[in-house]
């Protein structure tokens, strides 16, 4: 083992990563502690493991065929499956990344306190994010770097607000190791559904497959392709470790301060609070129910405007950062499956436009306080999309005839 080996390899797992931690799995965490308190995190941990088992393969195929799984299912099988297949995933990439976008352009307006609508952030992030693109013009690793520094502020923000509300550690130990869900009904179940398709993103295995044909492998080496494999694994590990411990952050934070809580109880702190936003609440015995915007909102109403503009900030970090990698996703499987050979600016341009037409409709004709049920919708949308990515994962890397001697022997 290597210290410098596994540093010359560190960076596709962490890109990846941020899939992990994307608005819609910010949002998924929130509401997830604010519905099911505690009770929901081994469902996380469950997921986030079969998410490193399944980017492991992913990997594993990029490094032994020296090709993405998009270029694999194009030269693997007939017209009619290719193009259900690339739908399926385009159709995933266009969900995340209205909920991305939408991340974004909610931190923007929270930061401006209200001053920069919805469509404006939207417009905003898509500027931004061409810029941002144009990054890995000045050498791959810069880019990784930058996208370290955005998860690193991730880090930061919500470990201050996890230390500021201070979740019960013996609630928090339960949760992740006692997997049972005691008195829970159908509001539980949506949550438990929504963070398996949040965290477990179908289009981010053809991501990763991708991002690891960085790093120069000599395939006829059997030793140096085991190595390369063993590494990426190592860093992926890590980078989803990260990713892992900064959503336990949010779940615990919500579940701790506002599980079981309802309007009336928020709207009286809120009412006396600096932050005015009491009218989001109305004054009722309902449950509580909260989304990106409205958990930065309470965050401020109940510990004070700095954990709201930091709430912010940790949200407009993984806005800014899973939307770059959502566009790479596009740009690899509109390449691998329809074998697309664009300009560079091109295919930015198209990949973005599909995803970011619908997002900029929503924004346009729908307020900042009211997209839960949209977020909702999107995340079971994920999971639905999951066996499309499954499928090809799995058979292709059980397959000697695509994989040789490194196939999946399960």
């Amino acid at each position: 083992f290597s210290f410098r080996k596994l540093w010359a390899f560190t960076g596709p797992g962490f890109l990846m990563s941020i899939a992990y931690l994307d608005p819609g799995n910010i949002e998924s965490d929130l509401q997830s502690g604010a519905v099911a308190g505690f009770k929901l995190l081994w469902v996380l941990m469950l997921a986030t493991i079969i998410g490193l088992l399944l980017q492991r393969l992913a990997a594993r195929l990029g490094v032994v065929t020296g090709l993405h799984l998009a270029e694999v299912c194009n030269r693997q099988y007939q017209k009619f499956p290719r193009i259900i297949l690339w739908l399926m995933v385009e159709l995933a990439i266009i969900g995340s990344d209205m909920q991305e976008v939408i991340g974004s352009a909610i931190a923007i307006n929270l930061l401006s306190v209200g001053k920069i609508p919805l469509w404006g952030g939207v417009l905003i992030t898509i500027a931004d994010t061409f810029v941002f693109l144009f990054l890995d013009k000045y050498g791959l690793r810069k880019l990784e770097a930058f996208f370290g520094l955005l998860i690193t502020i991730m880090a930061l923000t919500f470990g201050y607000e996890y230390i500021t509300v201070k979740p019960d550690q013996k609630q928090l130990l339960q949760g992740l190791f006692i997997p049972y869900c005691k008195g829970c009904g159908t509001p539980q179940l949506e949550q438990a559904v929504g963070i398996v398709g949040a965290v477990i993103m179908p289009h981010n295995m053809y991501l990763h497959s991708a991002l690891v044909k960085s790093r120069q492998v000599n395939r006829a080496d059997k030793r140096e392709v085991s190595e390369a494999n063993k590494y990426f694994f190592i860093e992926s590990c890590i980078a989803l470790f990260v990713s892992f411990i900064i959503n336990i952050f949010v779940v615990t934070v919500f579940a701790q301060a506002f599980f079981n809580q309802t309007n009336a109880d928020v709207n009286k702190v809120c009412a006396n609070s600096s932050i005015p936003h009491s009218a989001l609440f109305p004054n009722n015995n309902e449950t509580l129910e909260v989304d990106i915007y409205k958990g930065g909102v309470v965050l401020g109403c109940y510990f004070g405007p700095a954990a709201l503009y930091i709430w912010a900030i940790g949200i407009l970090a993984a806005g800014q950062s899973s939307t770059m990698t959502g566009t790479y996703s596009g740009q690899f499987v509109m390449e691998g499956f329809l074998n697309l050979r664009w300009s560079r600016f091109a295919r930015v341009l198209l990949t973005r436009s599909i995803a970011v037409t619908p997002t900029l409709f929503v924004a346009i004709f729908q307020d900042v306080e009211h997209l839960t049920g949209m977020n909702d919708f999107l995340n079971v949308l994920m999971s639905l999309q999951l066996p499309f990515a499954l499928i090809p994962v799995l058979t292709f890397t059980s397959l000697p005839s695509v994989m040789h001697d490194f196939a999946n022997g399960l």
